[in-house]
């Protein structure tokens, strides 16, 4: 099965639990010995292995025990900024997101608003005086 967005968590989780154990299997270590080569307990591989959640410690601890501790890079890349972005912090990196309210507080700040635009009509839409063109001042 395909590991997706569309899948449950529980569906994600016991997918990965039978990777995992078929990857045990595949090397021919008991549920014991790849929970000592770990460091974790066998009920932890047991869980894992069913489908159940564990804690991140035990994941990662049983993912370098099977050499799968650098796929991890592939999951999740680090981020790279923009060209224009390194240049706009002079090198600096981010350390917040802006948020919804800063779009909201520039457009304020230019002294330009959707409602200032739509209330500092005069004179009524086109469509109503059946004119084509602005009238004139």
């Amino acid at each position: 099965m395909k590991i997706g967005n569309q899948l449950s968590e529980a569906a994600v989780l016991g997918e990965l639990g039978g990777r995992l154990a078929r990857l045990r299997l595949g090397r021919n270590l008991t549920q014991q010995a790849l929970a000592a080569e770990a460091g974790v307990s066998k009920e932890t591989v047991q869980r894992l292995e069913r489908g159940h959640s564990v804690t991140m410690n035990g994941l990662l601890r049983l993912l370098r025990a099977l050499d799968l501790l650098e796929g991890l890079e592939a999951l999740v890349p680090e981020p790279l900024p923009s060209p224009i972005e390194q240049l706009e912090r002079g090198g600096r990196q981010r350390q917040r997101a802006a948020g919804a309210h800063s779009k909201l507080r520039r457009q304020q700040s230019d002294g330009w608003s959707w409602a200032t635009a739509t209330t500092s009509r005069t004179s009524p839409p086109l469509a109503a005086t059946g004119r084509v063109s602005p009238p004139r001042p």
